[in-house]
């Protein structure tokens, strides 16, 4: 079995620099989907510039669509990464060394991806400088009163200190790669990404206080960012939205959908560069554990909406708590509650924890779960809202699912090329667990 391979420091240095050798006719092949879903994302985005926002599916009274649930789905992706690389770096939870760094690089890329939607929604990117608080001619300053202006606060300051964070954590790793470099390219890029690092005592003692600060600093963002994202709808007076349970519902949900992420994206990862050794059964058994206790959450606020619904004595929100899993769209309400409620319980089943096939397959369908629970949230709200001469749909466009693809390839893209060129894997923090090498043993030990 894997685990029971002997891994010591040579090891890890050949796993995980052997990723960075020159890309293979397949990775070329993967980076050329990317790039085509984002070529096909471009083109619907510039046919909405072009002939108006009408071509994608709003229309009223459904304002919010498929870009405000992608922008909320990608934010609770980006939120896994925090987690595992701050919150249990702070609980020195071991299982972490392996995949927090697949899962930072993954914060960044699906905040980078979520920043586009809000733009894309504005229908005319180009003023989208009008929501920036700055001194200007026209004496005009955004609505602080706004929550969406407070999506622009929360995520800029979620991608800067996750950045930081994440450069911060690769310094040392880039420093192995870069005495590692065999072409005269990957050694200038790793010689200045490195930043001089020699790995004197100096540098690792300040290293070490500045990675404390930054994971101590970004814990409290896992809390903040994605309440803030929930305040866009608890604050409203709209049926299924008004509600204070929102935000510890939309941190659970966050996490409970970026640890899936994160196992979609390590499972190929580890097959295709053979890292078995590293990534082991145990792993898997962790973040599985993890899956659970954020579905019962997940499953527990369904339930208490229901719950608070019916005894509000509110006849709005106890229709719109009918209308979800009996109206028009009930197909989503049921989609998102069998992926996120039900199929996560196969998992107490111990070897369903560690059987790697089936947790590729049940990641999947539990982001698909996620991405329809915004949706419901969203969508079935909007479309029963208190006057029935109000009541519409939502005609989802070819130009939704357009955007919707080529987010998936945005983000896809930055992943590709992140894996080929810098370390996918940490090395320095899963020697730390390892026993030192022997002295004086020779061999790979020595």
């Amino acid at each position: 079995m894997a685990e029971e391979k002997k891994v010591d420091y040579a090891l890890v240095n050949r796993l995980v620099l052997k990723m960075l050798e020159p890309p293979t006719f397949g990775w070329y092949v993967l980076l050329g989907i990317c790039l085509l879903s984002v070529g096909i994302g471009a083109f619907c985005w510039s046919r909405q510039i072009l002939y108006g926002i009408g071509a994608s599916g709003k229309s009223h009274p459904a304002m919010w669509g498929f870009y405000i649930t992608t922008f909320v789905f990608w934010v609770g992706i980006a939120h896994s990464g925090t987690l595992i690389s701050a919150v249990l770096y702070l609980y020195r939870a071991k299982f972490r060394m392996p995949i927090y760094r697949l899962a930072e690089a993954m914060t960044v890329f699906a905040v980078l991806t979520a920043g586009l939607f809000p733009v894309i929604h504005l229908g005319r990117p180009w003023f989208f400088y009008w929501l920036m608080p700055y001194p200007n001619q026209m004496a005009l300053w955004p609505n602080f009163r706004s929550p969406l202006l407070w999506d622009v606060f929360a995520v800029s300051t979620y991608l800067t200190i996750s950045a930081t964070f994440f450069i911060v954590g690769l310094i040392p790793d880039i420093a192995v790669a870069r005495d590692a470099a065999k072409t005269k390219f990957r050694k200038i890029l790793y010689s200045i990404c490195s930043l001089g690092w020699r790995g004197s005592y100096t540098q690792w003692k300040h290293y070490t206080s500045a990675y404390l600060l930054f994971a101590a600093f970004a814990t409290p963002l896992v809390v903040s960012v994605h309440s803030v994202v929930s305040w866009d709808f608890a604050v409203s007076i709209v049926p299924g939205w008004h509600a204070t349970i929102f935000p510890p519902y939309f941190v659970a949900g966050a996490i409970f959908s970026g640890v899936a992420m994160v196992i979609t994206l390590i499972i190929p990862l580890r097959k295709v560069y053979g890292l078995e050794a590293l990534v082991t059964e145990k792993h898997f058994d962790a973040m599985s554990k993890l899956i659970l206790v954020t579905s019962g959450v997940v499953g527990y606020s369904y339930l208490t909406e229901f719950y608070s619904a019916w005894w509000s004595n509110n006849p709005f929100e106890r229709y719109q708590f009918w209308f979800r899993p009996f109206g028009h769209y009930a197909w989503a309400f049921w989609i998102m509650f069998t992926c996120n409620v039900i199929l996560p319980l196969l998992l107490w089943i111990k070897p369903l924890r560690t059987h790697i096939g089936f947790l590729f397959v049940l990641s999947i369908f539990i982001n698909i779960g996620m991405w329809f629970e915004r949706f419901n949230i969203i969508l079935q709200s909007l479309s029963r809202d208190f006057l029935p001469a109000q009541w519409g749909g939502y005609n989802i466009s070819w130009t939704d699912y357009g955007i919707l693809f080529g987010s998936f390839g945005w983000f896809g893209m930055w992943m590709v090329i992140f894996i080929k060129f810098f370390p996918s894997v940490a090395i320095t923090e899963i020697k730390e667990i390892l026993p030192a090498p022997k002295r004086h043993g020779g061999g790979e030990d020595h």
